[in-house]
């Protein structure tokens, strides 16, 4: 039974090759989590109508389209560690503008150059860590990667009690701490990126064809996740709490997933991710619909959306590595750059859908918008298991992990639950056949 993966040989490589990576992207979603929180704080403090607050959010996925789509090119040109430079440096810089102007069209475009940078970056992280993975422990890994990543943004986001939102000071620190993410992959001797020379190009259709589940997973998952993190710094502020509530607020969704992440993925290397996924997004709703009862400045609407972080923030992890596993090793950079299209993709249009709920519903219509847009994906996955059979696990019981054990009674009673539905249907389509063709 065991809680980690071994550290054999090749996987002590993988650590001393990414530390720097690591602790890079510790620095640069610290400096996110603080500025993103700030300018949707500073936002409201304008009394911008929610239509333009959501589309400085949507900017921001804008500009993640254009990064996805240039960073892999740019990774060929002149690999990880000067790509990952480059897009630092431009993102402090981006950052610093908009502390210093209070024009909402100067946030939108500075918000897509951070959300070109951070797309970049992210390619970086995702293709530097899948071409060094292996299916067995590729979910762990992932999930290291995101705990580093919605761990350190929380961190940020907390930090915003210290930080007045109309003033510079704030996004001065998020910049400062921006630029000196580069100083950990610049130095580290054991930094070793994969070759990306002999990556084969791979469209979002190709995509599409050879891992439906991935692609439409992804693309879902950024539609609420978009949804969520755009609408929550202006629905907290909305109902009047102070920066420093609404700093905790932000800070636990992700704080909850970097609690949850590593079990979660790890379960998800031992048993059909698919069904890891559907029941991550079942309880994200059942959770959704308790908030529905809470006001929102209460104590347990803080929990209720740290565990509502914790099962939500896996998804991506899981249909990452869900993509992975079907993908050659020539395509791993091409599928992290299109992943994280899609994701932006969704992205992008969540927060607007997210505002309708706010301006529709009112006070309700943040916990309603997180049980919709998680009710898609939760309905897409039960397809793709119909449409797709596969064993739970294919490992041997002694060889499953203490997280994979946890998740094995909940996943065998939906697997069976949906597969029965899925046989029933069948059953009833032949059985109408048969009575056509008598």
């Amino acid at each position: 039974m065991r809680f980690l993966p071994q550290l054999n040989a090749n996987r002590r490589t993988i650590l001393l090759a990414t530390w720097g990576l690591f602790t890079g992207l510790t620095f640069l979603m610290i400096s996110v989590g603080s500025f993103s929180t700030l300018l949707g704080i500073r936002a409201e403090l304008e009394k911008l109508p929610t239509i333009i607050s959501g589309g400085i959010t949507t900017a921001y996925f804008a500009g993640y389209l254009i990064g996805s789509w240039y960073s892999l090119r740019a990774l060929r040109s002149v690999g990880h560690i000067r790509v990952y430079a480059a897009l630092a440096s431009l993102l402090s810089a981006s950052i610093l503008v908009i502390g210093l102007f209070d024009s909402p069209i100067i946030w939108l475009i500075m918000r897509v150059s951070t959300g070109f940078c951070l797309a970049g970056l992210y390619v970086v992280a995702e293709s530097w860590l899948n071409g060094m993975a292996e299916n067995h422990y590729r979910g762990r890994l992932l999930a290291i990667y995101n705990v580093v990543t919605i761990g350190a943004m929380g961190m940020g986001q907390l930090l915003v009690f210290n930080f007045d939102a109309r003033n510079l000071s704030g996004f001065a620190f998020a910049a400062i701490v921006a630029s000196l993410a580069v100083i950990p992959i610049s130095i580290s001797e054991q930094a070793a990126a994969p070759e990306v020379e002999n990556h084969l190009h791979l469209s979002l259709r190709d995509l599409a064809k050879i891992v439906p589940t991935g692609a439409g997973t992804i693309l879902l998952v950024g539609l609420a996740h978009g949804g969520v993190l755009g609408m929550a710094v202006i629905h907290a502020t909305r109902e009047g709490l102070s920066i420093g509530r609404i700093g905790i607020l932000v800070a636990v969704l992700q704080l909850g997933g970097t609690a949850l992440t590593w079990p979660i993925s790890s379960a998800s290397d031992d048993i059909d991710r698919r069904i890891i996924g559907l029941l991550c997004c079942l309880a994200v709703m059942a959770l959704g619909a308790v908030m529905l009862s809470q006001p929102t400045g209460n104590n347990w609407t803080i929990l209720l959306l740290f565990a509502i972080g914790g099962f939500s923030f896996p998804l991506y992890a899981i249909g990452g590595a869900y993509t992975n596993d079907w993908v050659s090793p020539e395509q791993m950079g091409a599928a992290a750059s299109q992943l994280v299209t899609l994701y932006g993709l969704g992205a992008m249009i969540g927060p607007l859908v997210a505002a309708l709920f706010l301006d529709i519903i009112g006070t309700q219509g943040f916990a309603w918008s997180i049980i919709s847009l998680h009710a898609l994906v939760l309905l897409f996955l039960i397809y793709r298991i119909r449409a797709w059979h596969a064993p739970m696990t294919t490992k041997h019981w002694d060889n499953v992990s203490f997280h994979g054990r946890a998740f094995f009674i909940p996943a065998t009673i939906v697997s069976l639950g949906v597969n029965q539905r899925g046989r029933s249907a069948r059953q009833r389509q032949q059985t109408a056949e048969q009575q056509q063709q008598q």
